[in-house]
């Protein structure tokens, strides 16, 4: 399975709905998207896309505009009802002018006919999911990992609801651990994006701040900082 550099904020795998009543295509499609190391849902009706979409939340969906029951505008809008901003792609074989107008106009972010390649339309959903989380980083300035969460305006810091006291330094380093969750980060990547410039040989200066971080993080809990051998540092929910 190809490691996706997409996660959702507390590092697990996106979530995709893919909505179409031909379910051998359904399936090649979620095929491809779990190859991505995504979570990938199938719904053949569009009543029973709407169920899912209710329980799941996904990230993004991938939705046929022909279904047997609900026509696709009619699925999107009651997805959007609940989800305002969820990214949709449309997937269908009517590629007139005007269905894709109105599919457009509906409120899809983006349009694919049939036939179509599997690699383009992983690509169009990285596309829609990387925009998509960056406007929601930009309107929330919390991150959240597992059962912690930093607050990147106020600096407050909490862990299962306790709230802990951080240096400057430290709240560095816990930010950049946080925004890469999951990903193991070596002490020059450290060095270079938490003291901007390069320690030479006093690299055990990350080590260092790594064990303040662990006493006042992991102290009597189930530890998220994990040590890499020879690799480096990475966090994670506590499991």
């Amino acid at each position: 399975m190809a490691a996706s550099d997409l996660t959702r904020a507390d590092g697990s795998p996106l979530r995709i709905l893919v909505v179409d009543d031909e379910e051998n295509l359904a399936e090649l499609v979620s095929m491809a998207l779990r190859y991505e190391g995504w979570r990938v849902e199938t719904a053949h009706t569009g009543a029973r896309a709407v169920a899912i979409a209710r329980e799941l939340r996904p990230d993004a969906v991938v939705l046929d505009i022909m279904l047997p029951d609900l026509d696709g505008l009619e699925v999107l809008r009651r997805m959007r009802a609940t989800d305002p901003n969820l990214p949709v792609v449309f997937l269908t074989a009517r590629d007139a002018v005007e269905d894709r107008v109105a599919g457009l106009t509906a409120g899809g972010d983006d349009y694919v006919t049939k036939p179509f390649s599997l690699e383009e339309l992983v690509a169009r959903l990285r596309a829609l999911v990387r925009r998509a989380g960056a406007q929601q980083a930009q309107s929330s300035s919390v991150l959240v990992v597992g059962d912690l969460t930093l607050d990147e305006d106020s600096h407050e810091v909490f862990r299962g609801g306790e709230e802990i006291n951080l240096t400057a330094t430290e709240f560095e380093l816990l930010r950049y651990l946080m925004r890469n969750p999951r990903r193991v980060l070596s002490k020059a990547q450290i060095l270079d994006r938490v003291w901007n410039y390069d320690f030479g040989g006093q690299a055990n200066v990350v080590e260092l701040y790594i064990s303040y971080l662990r006493k006042k993080i992991d102290a009597g809990r189930a530890p998220m900082i994990h040590t890499m051998r020879g690799a480096g540092y990475v966090l994670k929910p506590a499991t």
